[in-house]
């Protein structure tokens, strides 16, 4: 990093991070209206990576945690339950980019 970013340390660092985290899960449970699909295909990640990232995370910590209880975790509410509220068929278009965009992990 630059001199002109302030030196911050580690426990600070982890305390903003999980701030901007949970600023991100807060904005994407908002925005229903924007679908996975969209985000994979714009920025290669979606609300599932992020529950994969943190089911993983807690896996590091010792924690037992599975796909679904991640999910609920990002997503406030049973993964079912999102998808029947809020999940919309994805047109030829968007799963035709999703097919050239695919991340490798996926």
């Amino acid at each position: 990093m630059t001199d002109s970013v302030p030196k911050i340390d580690a426990q600070t660092q982890t305390e903003l991070e999980a701030a901007a985290y949970r600023r991100l899960v807060q904005h994407l449970r908002k925005r229903t209206d924007v679908q996975n699909i969209d985000l994979m295909n714009l920025a290669g990640f979606c609300r599932n990576c992020l529950a994969n990232w943190y089911m993983d995370a807690a896996k590091d910590k010792g924690i037992a945690l599975d796909k679904e209880q991640s999910r609920e975790i990002v997503y406030g509410m049973p993964y079912k339950e999102w998808q029947a509220q809020n999940q919309k068929e994805a047109g030829v278009d968007k799963l035709a980019a999703f097919e050239v965009n695919r991340p490798k992990e996926h």
